[in-house]
């Protein structure tokens, strides 16, 4: 009898559970609560809600709630208990936080194809049919054994520094320009330029902005060759200047004059739809990224597809391992699920679970893999985190920036949206699931 070792019953791990178990294929469940907690769990439940009780946006004209319909149509688990368990949230998915987690773990303790094992998985055996979803904070004899597993310790990130990431379409190219410093390469950068009175002002506000709590490690340890923005910032009123705000080499169209200071964006995706403000790595609250970022001019309405952050976040350079199902490239028996993959997000995490799920099923029934379309929200992320041209991968959370672009000229933001996903669930009605 096949049997499919799943490791980790957070979202993830049982979405990926309950898609194998649909198929009839028995699935060996690890879980190490609650013999051992993380220092983020409590709760001997499963899928358990560490942080927030909503699951974000509802509607189809907002990415995660395009996701949320696909998986319904993909008969998912956590869907399926989301529903079941809501609570009032005005147009957000809101749950009761125990009642759902206890609706998971009743599914899948009565799923006869599902035995749960309760004990903390210390090795990768490369023989067994695995799918790891151990989640972000991974550690211990696990972690050392995912990263001799790759061979290369620079493929599993221990912390999530990363800056903010806009919109390509928000960005206001009356005011920025293209341009590589010294017209070194292609023009991959957009540069922002500032004259004094508007570079202080930024200061000001960038160096009294609020900080968010730092989780996980000590600050000295985070911030080692990774600094804040704002916090070189604090060290001179000049410092930014001589760092990523420099100005040299980055002569204004037309005039040729070189700008007081320049924020410059790196092109995050091949497409040229996201771009990452470059040096921009922070851990200010994300209200006051927007408020203090959208200073910048050229950003005074950037669409930002993900803030910065910097968090303990164990996950792996998945754009390097994983294929688009969630599979190693070293090894088809063993797969990734959840934020270890660097999607992020709850919902993102049960999709992940679902799209592994299904193909590790579809790999044991000598079938092809689903390749879920980049159209669809699912698909994005698969995309995503397979995606070998982005450069510096980051944990992403689903938007409409990761989706293949609109194909038609359509004004109205929630007009394009709403098209996106009458697309999006089109294509998915072609798929074998």
């Amino acid at each position: 009898m096949t049997q499919v070792k799943i490791i980790g019953a957070g979202l993830a791990g049982c979405e990926a559970a309950w898609q194998l178990a649909k198929r009839n294929i028995h699935v060996k469940l690890y879980e190490m609560k609650p013999s051992k907690y993380s220092p983020a769990h409590s709760s001997p439940d499963f899928a358990e809600l560490v942080c927030s009780n909503s699951l974000r946006a509802a509607n189809v004209e907002n990415a995660v709630g395009l996701l949320k319909e696909e998986m319904r149509r993909c008969s998912s688990l956590i869907m399926e208990c989301a529903n079941k368990t809501r609570v009032p949230a005005g147009g957000a998915l809101a749950v009761d936080r125990e009642e759902f987690s206890k609706e998971v773990t009743r599914k899948i303790m009565e799923n006869p194809f599902i035995e749960v094992v309760t004990q903390e998985v210390e090795t990768i055996d490369e023989d067994e049919y695995t799918i790891i979803a151990s989640g972000p904070l991974t550690g211990g004899k696990l972690y050392e054994s995912i990263r001799e597993f790759f061979g290369d310790e620079g493929y599993l990130h221990f912390f999530d520094a990363a800056a903010p990431i806009v919109t390509f379409e928000s960005i206001d190219m009356t005011k920025a320009y293209k341009k590589a410093r010294y017209d070194k390469g292609d023009a991959d950068y957009i540069n922002c330029p500032m004259n004094k009175k508007e570079y202080e002002a930024f200061y000001n506000e960038l160096v009294a902005a609020e900080l968010a709590e730092l989780h996980g490690a000590d600050e000295g340890v985070v911030f080692e060759g990774c600094m804040p923005v704002e916090t070189m910032a604090k060290r001179g009123k000049d410092t930014l200047l001589f760092g990523p705000l420099k100005p040299v080499g980055l002569e204004m169209p037309g005039s040729g004059e070189i700008p007081y200071a320049a924020v410059q964006l790196r092109m995050d995706n091949k497409d040229g739809t996201l771009y990452n403000i470059v040096g921009f790595q922070t851990h200010l609250k994300f209200g006051e990224q927007k408020r203090v970022f959208s200073m910048i001019p050229g950003l005074e309405n950037a669409e930002f597809v993900r803030y910065g952050v910097m968090h303990r976040n164990t996950f792996i350079n998945s754009p390097c391992l994983l294929n688009s199902s969630y599979q190693t490239r070293k090894n088809e028996k063993i797969f990734f699920a959840g934020q270890i993959t660097g999607v992020e997000g709850y919902i993102e995490s049960a999709s992940s679970g679902m799209v592994a799920g299904i193909n590790m099923a579809r790999l044991i029934e000598n079938k092809k893999p689903v390749i879920f379309p980049r159209e669809t929200a699912t698909g994005a992320l698969c995309h995503y985190i397979s995606d070998e041209s982005i450069r510096h991968f980051q944990p992403m959370n689903v938007t409409f920036g990761i989706i293949t672009p609109c194909d038609k000229k359509i004004r109205k933001k929630k007009e394009k949206n709403a098209y996106l996903a009458e697309r999006a669930l089109n294509a998915l009605k072609n798929i074998e699931i």
